[in-house]
């Protein structure tokens, strides 16, 4: 992600390549959308340019969230390995930019306090943490899949399997956030988030590609997911 020229216009809101505004059942979605015009204000040079130097300041490096501590007891849960890379709509590569990843552990557990889901926390997996891609805009992480969980205020929706990630640029205004699930799972068709966006094919940016397995000392299945941050082929944000 380049740095922006002040003045700088943010392309519109792509109705039908990203997700509803509101979406239906879905109470919360009507709570994040305005129900008048912004107020238009001017966007300052810190905005623009900053926080600068995040790898360093937060020690982003090599991430795995299978374990508690390097080397410790592994995270209960199949292994899996996520990877891919981050890009322009050219397929030049976000270099050395900060990616912050969260899940629910295998039980579909977050650790986080205001997680009330009765399932079991795992004293070896961290559920979140951060890492910094590469030259050509590759990520790498461990990590166990994660489970489903329930939404318990609906009485009937389950969240499927899924990872957040949020992809952060050259400054406060170039944060992108969405979920990445996984294919195959039946609770994809009914998830109010991912069936959100309106376009089927549209929504396959927002699903893991099936890798191959590995076995050995480490024995693990590959997921893959590349994130396209801007054009026509840009991948979906869903908070």
């Amino acid at each position: 992600m380049k740095p922006r020229a002040a003045g700088y216009q943010y392309s519109p809101y792509g109705d039908r390549t990203q997700t509803l505004r509101q979406i239906d059942r879905y109470n919360a979605s009507f709570t994040r959308v305005p129900a008048s015009p912004l107020i238009p204000r001017p966007v300052t040079l810190s905005e623009q340019t900053g926080p600068i130097e995040l790898p360093r300041r937060w020690n982003a490096g090599k991430l795995a969230l299978s374990r508690a501590v390097e080397n410790g007891p592994r995270a209960v849960g199949q292994l899996i390995r996520v990877s891919g890379r981050v890009t322009d709509e050219d397929g030049s590569p976000a270099a050395g930019v900060v990616m912050e990843i969260w899940q629910a552990n295998a039980a579909g557990k977050y650790v986080h306090a205001m997680d009330d889901h009765i399932a079991p926390l795992d004293p070896n997996f961290v559920g979140q943490g951060r890492l910094v891609t590469d030259e050509d805009g590759r990520y790498e992480v461990f990590t166990v899949k994660p489970g489903a969980y329930p939404v318990l205020y609906s009485g009937w929706w389950w969240r499927p399997p899924h990872i957040h990630f949020s992809i952060l640029g050259q400054s406060w205004m170039n944060r992108f956030i969405t979920q990445i699930f996984f294919p195959g799972e039946p609770l994809n068709e009914t998830d109010l988030l991912l069936n959100g966006v309106p376009s089927h094919d549209v929504r396959e940016r927002l699903i893991f590609e099936h890798g191959d397995t590995v076995m050995g000392d480490l024995s693990y299945i590959n997921y893959r997911r590349d994130f396209v941050l801007r054009g026509h082929r840009r991948t979906p944000e869903l908070a």
